[in-house]
Formats: C-alpha cells, structure tokens, sequence
C-alpha cells in the first residue's frame, strides 16, 4: 500500500517508535514567541538543561507587542506584564543562543509570517510552535502543528516530541474560485460544511484543481485555518507554485543545492494508491464569499444567505443559541447591511502582501465610512515596507485607515489594541471566539476583501455587488 504525503513526512521524521499510536518525532525547527515560552524556559532551568538545538529555534515577540502608528526604533511595550514577558523572553533567548526577532527587529512580525518570507519553511520539514496556527506551513508541504508548553521544554531540551500519529483526511477541492471570492471564504466554507470538529484527529491534505489554482500565500491563509476544523495539520504537496516561492526567499544554501533541493521537493507527494480514512469533496464554483454570525468558525454562512434556524440537538441548540445571544442577533436574520463599529485586517491569516493588495484594490480612491475605525495591521517588517514601496500604505491612509506596526494586533485581546464592549468588528482573522477581541466584542470573521467593503459601507456588504464598479 502507497503513503500519504502526510505519513511520509512523519515517518521520515520518527526516532524511534514510543508505541502502536506514538512516535518520537523530530523537529527541523522550533518557533518561538513571549506568550507560550516562558514556562518551557523555567522548567528548564529548573532542571539545570540546555538548549539541545539552539540552531534550529526561532524566537519572536509577536503576541504583546503594541502596533502604534509610530516609527519602528519607538516601539514600547507599556503594558507591565507584557513588557515583563518580553523582557524574559530576550533575555531567555540570549542566554540560549536563540535567534530572536526583538521588538524594535526591522523584520519583526507574526511568527506565522514571517517564518516563510524568509525562507526558513522548506517542503518535507516538520515545524513546531506554541501556537495552534503553526498549521499554515503545509501550504508549502511542511508538517507544522501547534504544542503546548510542557512540549515546548521537551523540544528545547531534546528537539524532539513524543506525538500521537494523526488519521488521514483527504479534501479535494475541483473548479474555479469566482470574482471576489478568496481561500478565505473557502476555508470557511468548508469549516461551515464539515464543522468545528469536522476533522478532529485527521491531518488534512488538500488537492485538486482549484487548490492548485492558489498561489502560495493564499494557500497559507487556508492551511491556517484549517485547524478551525479541529485538524492537526493541513498540507499541500508541494508543486511549481510553492517550491519557487520557497527557493525565492532562501538565504542559507547555495544555488547548486538549492536546484537539488526543488527537484526532491517536487517529487514529495502521496502515492497514487496511498489510501486516506476519510475524504471530502467541495466545487469550487460553488463557495461565495462568508461571514461568521456566531462564536466559532464553522458558524458561517455566505453573504447572501439567512442565519440558520437553531438546530434540534438540545446541545448544538443551547450552543447557538448562546452564540445568537452573544452576537446580538436572531436566526433566519440576515448578515448583508449589519452595521460595523470597527474593521481590523491583519492576523496570522490575512496579514500578507497580497491580502493588502486586495484591500488596496477596493479601497484606492473611495473612504471608510463615518464612525467607523479601520485598522490595517501589516504581518511584518517586510511586508509593511513593500506595502509602502508599491503605494497601498497611501491608498489604505487616504482612504482613512490607521496604518499600524506589525504583530498579532487585534486578533486577540492580549496587547492594548481591543474591542469594547458591544463594538461590533468586520474582522479578517482565524477565530471569532467570545472575547477573543475584547471582553462583550463580537466579531465576524471575513476576506480581506470583504472587510475593506464593509470598512467603506459601514456595514457588512457583498464586495462584487458594492464595489465591483470602478471608485468615483
């Protein structure tokens, strides 16, 4: 029997068999950031360990760092236990010989970014981080997947992890992505159809025609969210697409190994008769762009379509219902014209170069709409200067967007940029949890696309209908 692309990866990275379900696994990197580390570090000083593999950590402040409008050299983190968690982590990562992108770092970003614009993501790798989004490196045929701290001291003191091997899912998805609709709305469309725990315990790989039609940063924002389903990895095998965007931004390897490197990448893919213990399939033609209307991320439904009726299922009803009561709306309502206090594009899921070109493309030369405050929150150092070097930082501020500092921002509620109570926000990130924006906010995930329309409405609209037409 052939191999998934998703076994191959593992086995190629198993020590030694722990037991039937188990494997030691090693790692090719270890990412880092202040919110998930400081734990790992403190039991190993406790123990009196080093760092097994210092090389192949990476650290990064990302999480508690403030995104001010203010130059880069100015960066402060004025929250005290933020600042202290900082602090530590500089200070952990010195003392280790840990590479880490500091706050006032030229490149300093979201982990989730800025690991692949510079090249450190390679097809075949496994990655690890204390972050559940880790999952975003199979766009470009790496394992990556989220640990917790225990895990994270385990990998700093052994680069390896004890890890339970995941089933195989399959979903495949065939035709063509229509205008102003994004990987976005097709993430979310397949979390709506298969669930919040649709594929929990499965690595999904992604195939098929208009998987192959995305370019390598769309990829990235559905791997991303692919954990939304519960998946404990995503991947796509590597192909022309994703191996040029890796070979592009490597700094370590001279072109002869890097033209050998492409041709063992390309040749990492399932076998033919490689069977999976679960499958899906989705029509690309079908997917329209969605907005979330409740709590989680499979509570969705496309922009033109009404709140479901609350479901028969005591729990899943309770649930809903809970989630109607949270957001301030009722089933059978519809999400097309809802008004929006605040617009946040940014996060691990939407922060890259290209989903600021989307959003310079429905914004340039129109205006957000009166009381509403709308964020623009670039992924890095990197892709905030090439945002300014093509012109769309001038575009998002003529048009009345805050053009901030990177960092993860206002996708959680962990730094000083929050919702209040009440505030209602067109949202470009990965989970629309109770408070995950602010304690009462209430959050809908969307496009980078739809967010800047609904910037510009001051409600939630349909990009191709409000802003098909070229800008007065």
């Amino acid at each position: 029997m052939g191999k998934t692309l998703y076994r191959k990866i593992v086995d190629s990275h198993t020590v030694f068999r722990v037991d039937a379900q188990h494997v030691a696994l090693y790692a090719d990197l270890h990412i880092m950031n202040e919110y998930t580390s400081p734990q790992a570090f403190a039991g190993l000083a406790e123990k009196n360990l080093p760092v097994r593999c210092p090389e192949k950590q990476m650290g990064i402040v990302d999480h508690v760092i403030p995104t001010h409008p203010v130059a880069r050299d100015r960066r402060t983190i004025v929250i005290d236990a933020a600042a202290r968690q900082a602090t530590n982590f500089t200070r952990n990562c010195r003392q280790h010989g840990i590479y880490l992108f500091d706050v006032n770092d030229r490149e300093q970003g979201i982990e989730h970014v800025v690991a692949p614009e510079i090249g450190l993501i390679r097809p075949g790798m496994v990655v690890l981080c204390g972050d559940s989004h880790t999952t975003t490196y199979g766009a470009l045929g790496a394992l990556g997947f989220g640990i917790g701290t225990s895990e994270v001291e385990h990998v700093l003191a052994t680069q390896t992890l004890v890890y339970r091997v995941a089933q195989d899912m399959r979903i495949c998805v065939n035709g063509n992505l229509g205008g102003g609709v994004t990987a976005k709305d097709l993430v979310l469309h397949i979390i709506a159809r298969i669930g919040a725990q649709g594929a929990r315990g499965y690595a999904v790989e992604y195939c098929g025609s208009a998987i192959e039609a995305l370019s390598a940063e769309a990829r990235m924002t559905l791997c991303n969210m692919t954990v939304e389903a519960g998946a404990r990895g995503a991947l796509i095998a590597p192909d022309e697409v994703s191996v040029r965007y890796v070979a592009e931004r490597i700094r370590d390897m001279p072109p002869g190994d890097i033209s050998t490197a492409m041709a063992q990448w390309r040749a990492l893919k399932s076998d033919a008769d490689a069977v999976f213990d679960t499958e899906h399939r989705f029509d690309a033609d079908a997917v329209a762009p969605y907005v979330t209307w409740g709590t989680s991320p499979d509570q969705a439904i496309p922009i033109g379509g009404r709140i479901p009726a609350l479901p028969p299922h005591p729990v899943e009803q309770a649930n809903a219902a809970k989630a109607l009561g949270y957001m301030g709306l009722e089933a059978g309502g519809a999400l097309d014209g809802l008004a929006v206090d605040h617009v946040f594009i940014g996060s691990c899921t939407n922060a890259r170069i290209e989903d600021l070109r989307e959003v310079a493309a429905v914004v340039s030369g129109r205006r957000v709409a009166p009381g509403v405050r709308a964020m623009v929150v670039p992924g890095s150092g990197r892709v905030r200067e090439q945002a300014e070097r093509e012109g769309l930082a001038d575009a998002l501020i003529a048009a009345g967007f805050e053009w901030r500092q990177p960092g993860c921002s206002m996708c959680l509620a962990m730094n000083d940029d929050v919702l209040q109570p009440g505030q209602r926000c067109a949202s470009t990130t990965n989970r629309n949890f109770e408070g995950r924006q602010g304690r009462g906010a209430r959050t809908h995930l969307m496009s980078p696309a739809m967010a800047a329309a609904a910037a510009l409405a001051g409600r939630i609209v349909d990009v191709r209908k409000e802003f098909a037409h070229e800008p007065a």
